[in-house]
């Protein structure tokens, strides 16, 4: 079921901020927590997730973090609610008992909806999230990574 939850909204966030202030380092999971206000133990599990899926790469060592596994422009927003709510299935139960009629009437209407907005959410990529942070004003952290060292 597509459902705007909490994970969804840190998973969103944490590819967007990743992608948004990557630099020359990667972008490490206490800054993004910091930054969005994410609870770390929260975001770490969307994290590896999200890497199990190739949409990030986690780098490891000191100056390890994420970086994203694909280009910004390929990676659409529909993937990600795709990956969390196949998570939130996994936890939740079976979806598909009540009445006869929900089963038969009401449950083919909402998933017609569901789809028609996952079609939606497949044509938002994370560079139009970027554009749109860009656009207002957003700052972003890759600026704090530029070093014109000679």
């Amino acid at each position: 079921m597509l459902r705007l939850t909490r994970k969804l909204m840190f998973a969103i966030e944490a590819v967007v901020d990743i992608a948004y202030n990557a630099g020359e380092h990667p972008v490490q999971s206490k800054d993004i927590a910091e930054r969005q206000g994410i609870p770390r133990r929260y975001l770490e599990q969307v994290l590896q997730q999200l890497v199990r899926a190739d949409v990030l790469r986690g780098v490891r060592g000191p100056r390890g973090g994420y970086r994203l596994a694909r280009e910004r422009r390929r990676i659409a927003l529909g993937e990600i609610v795709r990956i969390v709510a196949g998570m939130d299935a996994e936890e939740s139960e079976d979806e598909d008992t009540g009445s006869e009629l929900g089963r038969v009437v009401l449950q083919p209407i909402w998933h017609g909806l569901q789809e028609e907005a996952l079609v939606k959410l497949d044509a938002v990529s994370i560079e139009d999230l970027c554009r749109t942070a860009r656009e207002a004003g957003i700052d972003s952290g890759a600026k704090q990574h530029t070093d014109f060292t000679i």
